[in-house]
């Protein structure tokens, strides 16, 4: 009996096999050519020909060119060997006719014979792996499993797919994916929270996913009527950190927002800083249109705009002082940060405050799955990261620390100045994030920074940030979810001096921001999306306070008195995709502005310019009371035409207004920058701005390109008469002037993502000018003519580049070169009324030399071993490879009857650095 079944098993296996072979002769299709340009479009073609499906990576095949003239249908294994011949990829085709694409060796596609056969050893056989690992087969099985969404029956229409995309490692949102689907071209980016919202028709779909850093994926989706579904991604483990700016490889082309500039800051590493630490803003001062006045200065000029123009949001708290130690370091730890986005022009409506920018960074949520670190140690500052889980899967907490050491760097100089000063600043990050149900969701932040620096004196310069943000999320249903937002922003600065007695003193700022705003995100359908919402900011400013130090000091205390107002706003934002290849969007954001009590308001006389002494009147408002409202619109138009699916033109008008003001006679950011609020004296600032993008990408999108131009008008904008005083000043309206600004300027970019070369190259060519043009002759300057602001440096290119030697070297390189900014000079000495006077140039008429700067450096990762306490790597960099002595700024000494110019450089040489980074 025994035999038997045998025999009839034996019988069966075999009949199969013949009918599996059978089937598999017959139905294979032959491949007829010729078949040229990038190996995507021969994948595709014969994809069309026949039913074989085709799985790679593209990073490993962006550079391979196929050219096949043959004509003549051949099996597709003849046709791959041909094309394959002289590269470093094989093939291996499965019986479901999915082929394999693989550097180095062809994988496994069967068990080896015997596999189950106790005491087989397959050592020897190292040509080919398996690939249906663990991991794999649990991915093939959501990838081939069909998803069934919504309530059956299945009706004709459209239905609406929600959901989040998460990390499958750590359970964190992946920000910026795509997900589309092929036959209707439809495709939505999900949000920063990971969302996203996609109308399509009812019925089966294969819905595709794709994020850079992250491994592409599909689900397949019977979609029957509204529902959600949740999706995973794995990350792309690559041995290079690639250096991303867009998140998605074609939204340069196909998405409207332009002038928009995205960082992962997982990848920042492979930009080379001085002392070493991965720098966020240093980054993004490499992208075309962001400038800085001077060396290791984290102040930004976007497109014409001072520094005070910008709006930095961190999880939607706004810091106003973004830098640490001089401004050699930025204010935000890099192994908290997820993404950044920096928009240029056609800023969407839900923002406002600021004239040239916002810069929005958004913090990772933390691990939920599983506790884990990372840090760390460089020559200035050393850091350390925890995260985890508070309730797996519902909950996590991430939480860093950052402090420097640089006293000891002090210290060793040689120059007894430096020696006797000090040097420290420190930081601490906070978040917490927890899943209530699927439908809401709490975020809560805090952030704490203190610098603190004395140089060369016992003049003691504190100053910090504190911040703090509480968002709610909560989905109503799979088209509308909105975010409540409630902040408050801390920056103050104090100036300390005990050094004599008598004389001891204390001076302070202060400003304070507490915001509230509720945002809305509606999806109607996939081609007509809209956001609306509402935001107040309540701003308390304490403009200084000047106060004895010690029982023995006899300073006379002075207070400026507190200014406060309310800003609110209310917007719509409205999108529709036309067709394909046409998008419009509308905006309109509409800000009221009140100027509140208590507060004495000076009177000048009409025609006459403002002076102390020139007070006509002086009216007095009490607490709470309106003293000055101003309000208006601003527009947001853009729109977008595809000519190709990979070559597009768009055009953006924004209108933006600024309430708020920063006083600094000084070019870059300093701790002692007075912020002020508009009020009757001083009016807000208003900026126009147009802006026309060519994209065109190139290699499959591999390669991007684009062309960028602006042109933007400002009115009222704050420049300082000469010798203005404005610490401790009563009323700084007396020392400026309300300015006409205009901007212009084109932004050239080229940028290839993927491969072992990567990097960007960009160039800008802007100008920025100012004109005082008062009906009152003391208030012009320049004889009422244009002159360059300071910031006007009409020249800027930078070039970085990274090249990944192996799995554990990479190498990167960048260049920065920009034309020298505008200073006035002295130009001859003359006597008036007995006294020795210098005669200076007209305002901003030259310039100090122009700037150069390379920098290297080489990362080393530690091994790959996947169970292991620790990943660790090294960076060892060079900061201004060549030594040159870039002029941070010109001053001008008299010596012995004569006025000499000075050069002041920071780093006069090259700066080595080596820093050592864990995870864990």
């Amino acid at each position: 009996m025994t035999k038997l079944y045998r025999t009839i098993f034996l019988i069966t296996c075999f009949t199969l096999s013949f009918a599996v072979a059978l089937g598999q002769q017959t139905g294979d299709k032959p491949v007829r050519g010729p078949f040229s340009g990038s190996f995507v479009q021969f994948v595709q073609e014969v994809e069309n020909q026949t039913p074989y499906r085709f799985y790679y990576d593209l990073k490993n095949v962006d550079s391979v060119r196929v050219s096949y003239p043959d004509n003549s249908a051949k099996p597709l294994e003849t046709v791959l060997k041909q094309v394959l011949k002289g590269t470093s990829l094989f093939y291996a085709i499965d019986a479901q006719k999915r082929v394999f694409i693989t550097p180095e060796r062809a994988i496994r596609t069967e068990l080896p014979i015997g596999f189950f056969e106790r005491g087989t050893s397959t050592e020897g056989d190292t040509g080919v792996v398996d690939y249906l690992a663990e991991k794999e087969k649990r991915r093939l099985t959501l990838e081939t499993s069909l998803f069934n969404i919504g309530r059956r029956p299945l009706r004709p229409g459209n239905a609406n797919l929600a959901g989040h995309i998460r990390n499958a490692a750590s359970g964190e949102p992946v920000i910026g994916a795509a997900v589309y689907i092929d036959k209707p071209r439809i495709g939505v980016i999900t949000d920063q929270f990971g969302y996203y919202s996609i109308t399509l028709p009812r019925g089966r779909h294969e819905l595709l996913l794709r994020s850079i850093g992250m491994k592409d994926t599909k689900r397949q989706i019977m979609l029957y009527s509204d529902g959600k579904l949740e999706i995973e991604m794995e990350d792309d483990v690559i041995a290079l950190k690639e250096v991303v700016i867009e998140a998605e490889k074609d939204v340069n082309v196909s998405g409207l927002q332009m002038g928009l500039e995205r960082l992962d800051i997982r990848t920042l590493r492979q930009v080379p800083t001085a002392f070493g630490e991965a720098d966020l803003l240093k980054v993004v001062l490499t992208l075309p249109g962001v400038k800085s006045v001077g060396e290791s200065n984290v102040g930004l000029n976007v497109r014409g705009g001072s520094t005070d123009q910008n709006l930095i949001l961190y999880n939607d708290a706004t810091i106003y002082n973004p830098s640490h130690l001089f401004g050699f370091f930025s204010a935000f730890n890099p192994d908290m940060i997820k993404s950044v986005e920096l928009y240029k022009s056609g800023i969407p409506s839900r923002y406002g405050g600021r004239l040239s920018s916002v810069l929005e960074v958004t913090t990772r949520d933390g691990n939920k799955k599983k506790l884990s670190g990372s840090g760390g140690i460089g020559v200035l500052t050393g850091r350390l990261t925890l995260e985890g889980p508070i309730i797996k899967e519902k909950s996590s907490f991430l939480i860093g620390a950052r402090s420097t050491y640089s006293d000891w760097l002090l210290n060793s100089l040689k120059n007894q100045s430096f020696r006797n000063s000090r040097a420290a600043f420190h930081d601490l990050n906070a978040h917490i994030t927890h899943e209530f149900n699927e439908k809401n969701t709490l975020y809560i932040t805090g952030y704490y920074s203190q610098d603190e620096f004395r140089l060369n004196s016992d003049t003691l310069y504190r100053y910090n940030n504190q911040n703090a943000s509480v968002k709610w999320k909560h989905i109503f249903n799979t088209k509308l979810y909105s975010v409540f937002t409630a902040t408050t922003s801390r920056y103050k600065y104090s100036v300390a001096s005990e050094q004599n007695p008598t004389n001891s003193y204390q001076l302070g700022f202060q400003v304070d921001q507490s915001t509230f705003k509720t945002d809305f995100n509606y999806y109607p359908t996939t081609r007509h999306t809209m956001d609306f919402g509402i935001s107040s900011n309540y701003y308390k400013l304490r403009p200084g306070s000047f106060q004895p130090l010690g029982g023995e000091s006899l300073v006379k205390p002075d207070v400026v008195p507190t200014e406060q107002a309310l800003e609110s706003a209310i917007y719509v934002g409205d999108r529709f995709d036309i067709s394909p290849r046409l998008s419009i969007h509308f905006g309109l954001r509409y800000s009221l502005f009140n100027y509140l009590g208590p507060k004495d308001v000076y009177v000048y006389p009409n025609g006459s310019p403002k002076t102390a002494t020139g007070i006509q009147d002086t009216l007095s408002y009490g607490a709470g009371k309106n003293i000055k409202t101003y309000h208006g619109p601003e527009y947001r138009i853009s729109a977008r035409y595809a000519f190709t699916p990979d070559a597009s033109i768009k055009v953006s008008f924004n209108r933006m207004r600024q309430y708020l003001h920063m006083l600094s006679n000084t070019t870059a950011i300093s701790p002692t920058d007075i912020w002020k609020l508009s009020d009757p004296n001083i009016l807000p600032q208003v900026g126009d701005q147009f802006s026309l993008g060519l994209y065109k990408n190139l290699k499959n999108n591999t390669i991007e390109t684009s062309v960028e131009g602006y042109y933007k008008t400002m009115q009222n904008v704050l420049d300082f008469r000469s010798g203005a005083t404005l610490l401790m000043n009563h009323h700084p309206e007396t020392e400026v002037v309300r300015a006409e600004g205009l901007a212009y300027g084109v932004e050239f970019l080229i940028k290839k993502l993927t491969g072992r070369f990567n990097g960007w190259l960009s160039y800008t060519y802007s100008r920025t000018f100012l004109r005082v043009d008062r009906s009152i002759p003391q208030e012009r300057i320049n004889k009422g003519e244009y002159y360059p602001s300071n910031f006007d440096k009409p020249h800027d290119a930078t070039w970085v580049g990274n090249y990944r030697i192996n799995r554990r070297f990479s190498v990167s390189l960048n260049f920065t070169y920009s034309t020298g900014r505008p200073i006035t000079l002295p130009l001859a000495k003359y006597e008036l009324g007995g006294s020795q006077r210098v005669f200076y140039s007209e305002r901003n008429q030259y310039r100090i030399p122009d700037y150069y700067r390379a920098d290297l450096s080489l990362n080393i990762e530690g091994n790959h071993k996947v169970k292991k306490l620790a990943h660790s790597s090294w960076t060892v960099a060079v900061y201004n490879l060549t030594g040159r002595r870039n002029a941070y700024s010109v001053y001008f000494n008299s010596t012995g009857g004569f006025v000499r110019g000075y050069k002041l450089s920071i780093f006069g040489q090259p700066i080595p650095t080596i820093t050592y980074n864990f995870k864990f």
